[in-house]
């Protein structure tokens, strides 16, 4: 449907009328607006001593090189005097290790592997050599260390046992969970702390938080380390030192802002 012109031309003078009527909305009214909040991003570090350790070594057995493909006759005899001494290598490091006072739920012997190995060919004068093929069998052990004065001695026992390699030292927190959450405590109360220094010096009332957020949650990792014993005949004994173990949190933390008096 479409109006005559002249309603239309009698529409135009009241729009007018109308938009004189509003006040201007002009930048700088914009600026003169006081801010309702105040953002406070903060991050924080804990560190903490561990308090517990894992140990984790191998052994291994080798069955004897045989040339490639005649492996399968001699292997099934082969195979089960090198687990025979394995197991037997095994019990001996776990007798050793309760010895040292290791409670035995704390020693974990993990499955059995097989492993085929192909060796470098030897090669002879008059010919190019053969093949040569053997198969590795190893059983992992982990242990796990509560009281970490005990780790020197464990250390030893592992070395006397004849473990083919030692993988280092994991150190942990019994409690990781207390951890985490005071290094999340630590990075709130630094920002809270510079939310009072900038209302502070700025001359501003901190209102109630409104709104709170974590930008690097707190996240715990064991601590790695080699382990490396550089004693000398007739010098005491290796320290093994932890160190520390280092937690990273952050958070975003918003204000109200109350009128000024």
């Amino acid at each position: 449907m479409t109006f005559p012109r002249p309603a239309r031309a009698l529409c135009l003078p009241a729009l007018a009328a109308l938009l004189s009527l509003a006040p201007p909305l002009t930048a700088s009214a914009l600026a003169a607006e006081p801010p309702s909040r105040l953002d406070i991003q903060a991050q924080a570090e804990l560190s903490v001593v561990p308090d517990r350790a894992t140990l984790e070594a191998r052994l291994w057995e080798h069955t004897p090189a045989v040339p490639q493909g005649a492996e399968r006759e001699a292997d099934a005899e082969a195979l089960r005097q090198a687990r025979q001494r394995l197991e037997e290598r095994a019990a001996a490091l776990i007798q050793r290790l309760e010895a040292e006072g290791l409670a035995s739920e704390a020693i974990t012997a993990g499955s059995l592997q097989v492993q085929p190995q192909h060796l470098p060919m030897a090669r002879h004068d008059d010919d190019e050599g053969v093949p040569q093929v053997r198969t590795r069998l190893l059983r992992p052990v982990s242990i796990e260390v509560e009281d970490l004065a005990q780790l020197p001695g464990l250390l030893d026992a592992l070395t006397e046992a004849g473990v083919n390699a030692l993988d280092g030292v994991r150190y942990d927190l019994s409690d990781r969970e207390a951890a985490t959450d005071e290094a999340l405590v630590k990075a709130l109360e630094k920002a809270r702390h510079k939310a009072k220094l900038m209302a502070e010096t700025l001359g501003i009332e901190l209102g109630e938080v409104i709104a709170a957020s974590e930008t690097r949650a707190p996240v715990f990792q064991p601590r790695m380390m080699a382990m490396s014993d550089a004693r000398a005949e007739g010098a005491a004994p290796t320290e093994y030192r932890p160190g520390t173990i280092t937690i990273e949190a952050g958070v975003n933390v918003s204000w109200a802002l109350d009128d000024a008096p």
